[in-house]
């Protein structure tokens, strides 16, 4: 899908992060979305393994569905988790992978990185890398991912053929991605493409 050209995408990236890092500092706020434990308990996150996520990263969950409903990541694997706020959901991938595999998180967000950090801290999560980066751009080599997760993100980045061809790009052959995402099932108009408050909620 080609980016709208009238679509001012420095503008819409700064509105995403500025967002997000009311997510992040304002857990409580309340926004356009779901967010928090409730929300993720409500979307069936394996119940053991989110209760070991602490409360601080857990607050400022803004998934829209549960990646791991698509098949349990198994221990060993090298998992990538694009855009991944806070740190819920790469947290629940480090527990499945076990000490053998690793979880690549990466965000635009400043804020949410630090606040992933320190609940990966926390949680003693030793097998978790945190990088600030683009999803058009991952900053990863060809082949070094076995499973691409990714929640309720790709639907805020205007150029998708970009974010599809870097995952297929970082993925080892044989894997699997694993998206919880909004689809929208009717044209989006050619105003509707440049608000970029629809974009951002």
């Amino acid at each position: 899908m080609a980016v709208d050209a009238d679509l001012d995408v420095v503008y819409l990236k700064s509105e995403i992060k500025r967002t997000y890092a009311e997510v992040s500092e304002q857990p409580g706020k309340d926004f356009v979305f779901p967010t928090g434990r409730g929300w993720a308990e409500d979307l069936d996150y394996p119940p053991a393994l989110l209760e070991r996520v602490p409360d601080s990263a857990v607050e400022s969950f803004a998934g829209v569905a549960n990646p791991f409903s698509l098949g349990r990541l198994e221990p060993g694997e090298r998992v990538l988790d694009i855009g991944c706020g806070a740190g819920t959901d790469t947290l629940v991938a480090a527990q499945m992978v076990g000490p053998g595999g690793s979880v690549t998180a990466i965000d635009m967000t400043p804020e949410m990185l630090a606040k992933a950090r320190v609940a990966a801290t926390e949680m003693g999560a030793t097998n978790v890398t945190f990088v600030e980066s683009e999803a058009e751009r991952l900053p990863s080599p060809d082949g070094s991912f076995d499973v691409v997760i990714s929640n309720g993100v790709i639907d805020l980045i205007p150029d998708k053929d970009a974010v599809f061809s870097e995952i297929y790009r970082v993925l080892a052959p044989g894997g699997r991605i694993q998206i919880a995402d909004v689809s929208i099932q009717q044209p989006v108009s050619e105003e509707g493409r440049r608000n970029i408050d629809l974009w951002t909620g």
